[in-house]
C-alpha cells in the first residue's frame, strides 16, 4: 500500500483500508515517507516501511520517486508481494511501474501486479498540467486496475487524459464501527456554553481548494440571523489568513480553533452542521465523516459531493459561490430542529447502507483477484 502520509483523504483511505485488510488475514506493507497521518502500530500482519531519500543535490527533483521505485521494488522481492497498490497515479503508480521494471531486468520471479486508486488530485491539479499529463496518463494505462473513488472522478479522468481502459468506480469508505458517536455534553458546552448557539463546523487540511475563507464568509452571515459558533477542525497552508479573516470580521469569540484531529469524531458528534464550500472535491470524505455522526451537509456542488450530499435527504449542495444560499439553507435548518434531525438520521442511514468498510473492501479484495489473472 503506497501513499503520501500528510493529512488528507488519499492518506486515510490508503491507512484504513490497509487495517481492515489485514484485519482480514491478508498480509499488508505500507510504504511512504513516513507514518501516515492516522496510522497506528501494533496491528496483526500490518507493516509500515519507511522511503528514506539520499540528501546528493545533484538528483533534487527526481529523488523521492527514485527511492520509492527501488523501496517497492526491494520489498516486493523480500516480501514475495502480490500486489501494489498505489494511491495517486503519480508519483505512486509511476514507482510502482518503474519496481516492475527493475524487477523483471534483475530477472526476479515476483513481479508484483499494481492496482492504482486515483483519488482527484492527481487528475484535477497534477493530470491538467502539460508538464505531468503525459506522465499521468502513462502511469494509468500501465497499471494492471484502476479505480477511482467516484463517478465523477473517473469521468473526468477519461475525458481529460483521454484514458482508454477501464476504470473502476470504488468509494471511499469508514470503518462505521463508533458511528454515530454519543454526544458529549460537556464537550458541547465547552465549545458553545449557551444552550442556544447552534455549532456549525468544518474540517479540512486548509488548503486553497477548501476555501475555508469561504466558510467563515457563510458562518458570519449566519450568525446575524441566529446564535451560532463555528469549530474548524484541522491545519495547514491558509489558516493564518483564516484566522485573519476571523478577526477582522469581529467573530474570534464565536469560532474555535483545534487543529489536526487524528480521532474527529467526538467534535463531529456534537455539531449541528457541516459545511464544505470546496472548489474541487473527488470524493468529500470530511462530509461523509459528518453524515455518519448523523450531520447534515452544506457544500458545494462539485466533483463527487453531489453524490454523497442529496439536497433535501442528506443535506444541500450549490453552486461554489452561493455563499448566500449556503447561509440561508443553514438558517433554515437551524430554525427547524426536527428536520435537521430528520437529515442527519438520513444521512447516518445511507454511509451505513452504502459506504462502510464491510461493504467497500470486499470490492478491492475482488479487484486484486482480477489483477492477478491479468
Amino acid at each position: 500500500m503506497v501513499c503520501y502520509a500528510s493529512v488528507g483523504g488519499s492518506g486515510v483511505v490508503a491507512t484504513e483500508l490497509a487495517k481492515a485488510l489485514a484485519d482480514r488475514g491478508h498480509d499488508v506493507h505500507l510504504i511512504s515517507s513516513e507514518p501516515p497521518f492516522r496510522w497506528q502500530g501494533g496491528v496483526p500482519r500490518l507493516h509500515f516501511h519507511r522511503v528514506t531519500v539520499p540528501a546528493y543535490p545533484l538528483f533534487r527533483e527526481p529523488q523521492y520517486l527514485l527511492a520509492l521505485s527501488t523501496t517497492i521494488a526491494h520489498i516486493a522481492d523480500q516480501q514475495q508481494l502480490d500486489i501494489v497498490h498505489a494511491h495517486y497515479a503519480v508519483p505512486h503508480a509511476t514507482a510502482a511501474y518503474l519496481a516492475q521494471q527493475m524487477l523483471a531486468s534483475a530477472d526476479r520471479v515476483v513481479r508484483p501486479k499494481t492496482v492504482t486508486t486515483l483519488h482527484g488530485t492527481d487528475i484535477t491539479l497534477v493530470g491538467s498540467d502539460p508538464s505531468y499529463a503525459w506522465a499521468v496518463g502513462f502511469s494509468i494505462e500501465r497499471s494492471d486496475i484502476v479505480t477511482a473513488v467516484s463517478k465523477s472522478l473517473k469521468d473526468s479522468t477519461i475525458s481529460s487524459l483521454g484514458i482508454h481502459r477501464e476504470i473502476e468506480v470504488i468509494a471511499n469508505f469508514l470503518d462505521c464501527v463508533g458511528y454515530p458517536s454519543r454526544i458529549d455534553p460537556k464537550l458541547r458546552a465547552q465549545i458553545a456554553p449557551d444552550d442556544a448557539d447552534a455549532l456549525i463546523v468544518h474540517m479540512s487540511n486548509f488548503r486553497p481548494v477548501k476555501r475555508v475563507d469561504a466558510v467563515v464568509d457563510v458562518f458570519q452571515r449566519i450568525s446575524r440571523e441566529v446564535p451560532a459558533r463555528l469549530l474548524l477542525i484541522g491545519d495547514g497552508p491558509d489558516r493564518a489568513a483564516v484566522e485573519r479573516r476571523v478577526e477582522e470580521y469581529g467573530l474570534t469569540d464565536l469560532v474555535v480553533f483545534v487543529g489536526e484531529e487524528r480521532d474527529p469524531l467526538r467534535w463531529l458528534s456534537v455539531a449541528d452542521l457541516f459545511i464544505l464550500p470546496s472548489a474541487q472535491e473527488s470524493f468529500g470524505l470530511a462530509a461523509l465523516e459528518a453524515m455518519a455522526c448523523e450531520v447534515p451537509v452544506i457544500s458545494s456542488n462539485v466533483g463527487g459531493l453531489p453524490e454523497i450530499v442529496r439536497n433535501g435527504i442528506t443535506g444541500y449542495a450549490t453552486m461554489p459561490d452561493a455563499l448566500d444560499e449556503m447561509a440561508a439553507l443553514s438558517v433554515e435548518l437551524i430554525r427547524d430542529p426536527a428536520r435537521r434531525r430528520a437529515m442527519g438520521s438520513a444521512a447516518a442511514e445511507m454511509v451505513r447502507t452504502n459506504y462502510c468498510a464491510d461493504r467497500i473492501v470486499p470490492l478491492y479484495e475482488a479487484a486484486y483477484e482480477r489483477a492477478m489473472k491479468t
